[in-house]
């Protein structure tokens, strides 16, 4: 979730022929692979009840599909994800012989860190810890994208009696938050937009479950999280949140892959793209029944979860180059302000038009970005 970013004068069309110049001997080995290797999985052409298309139309989109694999990896965050809760994915892949492997991770860095040494191969993340992973050199890929919320889900919050009040308070002060995740890019855009730097705080990172320990003995004066986070200090920690990320944070985040996997299994993840979307259909028509179901697993109040539901976004939107380029701008921030070391293209890290429209169910292809 991000601020608002100009387009840059270059052409929709012009950027994905800068994207396909960049990726196009990947896509020729991939045409290629497939065409000698594909085979329709006798699971998805079956007429019996449970999949036939006519019976059940959640099938409707399994036409034969070429599965290289029998495992998925999926990583999550500590604040829980909709879909392993729903069990839906499962649902959907076992027909096909594929299990699902959830993995969870206390942040977007530490899941990054697993999907780079290949212990996961897919996971939802913030649009800051691709960037942090990519300039170290991270084989990875942006599979699809996270519709934005309105950033009330996440904010810079202090104690309720503490002397700051404002972000330009900020300066000189000790302020907590997770290195390389959407709060690092957060905290880095609200300075800016009082004239000051990063240099001019004192960072302190903290995974998101230690910092709430801290922050709730009053050991932290200015922490940046999002929800449920967000939401506990604010409710039960005594603290005041003196910015959230509402026009800072409309980038919405990234479901990301390794690149090997991604290129291997553009059908199965078409499958998965679309069951995460339908789980994030039901939620925002469904939000009460989304309280009721996520809150006891995160061990919260439902009254907390409900305020968590009530400012959240559970729907995709697919790649385009206008997300693209306003991630290339949240990089090249962070090279502006040194907080990492050089410039990054990220053309790199994204596949062909080709192979994108090959994995995008068609529900998502008229999603307005």
């Amino acid at each position: 979730m991000i601020t608002s970013l100009k387009r840059s004068h270059h052409s929709q069309s012009s950027l994905w022929r800068q994207f396909g110049l960049l990726i196009a001997p990947s896509l020729l080995a991939l045409s290629t692979a497939l065409t000698s290797c594909s085979v329709s999985t006798k699971q998805a052409t079956s007429t019996s009840p449970t999949n036939n298309p006519a019976s059940n139309p959640s099938k409707s989109a399994d036409k034969p599909v070429a599965i290289k694999t029998k495992v998925i990896r999926v990583g999550y965050q500590s604040s829980g994800d909709l879909t392993k809760v729903r069990g839906v994915l499962e649902k959907r892949l076992e027909p096909l012989g594929v299990k699902v492997e959830w993995s969870q991770f206390a942040a977007g860095p530490q899941l990054m860190e697993a999907l780079n040494v290949g212990k996961v191969d897919i996971g939802s993340v913030g649009e800051t810890p691709p960037i942090f992973a990519q300039a170290a050199g991270s084989q990875l890929v942006y599979v699809v994208a996270r519709k934005p919320s309105e950033g009330k889900g996440s904010g810079i919050i202090v104690q309720k009696d503490s002397p700051i009040k404002t972000v330009a308070d900020l300066k000189g002060q000790k302020v907590v938050f997770q290195k390389g995740s959407a709060s690092h890019y957060l905290i880095v855009k609200a300075l800016e937009e009082v004239g000051l730097k990063y240099s001019d705080i004192q960072p302190v990172t903290l995974p998101p479950v230690e910092a709430r320990e801290a922050f709730f003995q009053g050991k932290i004066d200015a922490w940046v999280t999002w929800d449920p986070y967000l939401a506990l200090a604010e409710t039960k920690g005594n603290g005041r949140i003196i910015r959230d990320a509402h026009k800072i944070a409309t980038q919405g985040g990234f479901y990301i892959a390794s690149r090997s996997f991604a290129t291997d299994n553009l059908d199965l993840l078409r499958i998965v793209i679309e069951e995460i979307d339908k789980s994030g259909q039901w939620a925002e028509a469904n939000r009460a029944e989304v309280v009721k179901l996520v809150a006891p697993i995160l061990k919260i109040e439902p009254e907390i979860q409900e305020i968590v539901t009530s400012r959240a976004s559970y729907r995709l939107r697919p790649i385009s180059p206008q997300i693209i380029e306003s991630q290339q701008k949240i990089a090249d921030l962070f090279t502006q302000e040194k907080v990492i070391p050089k410039k990054l293209d990220l053309r790199e890290v994204i596949l062909t038009p080709e192979q994108y429209a090959a994995m995008t169910p068609e529900s998502l292809k008229d999603s307005n970005n």
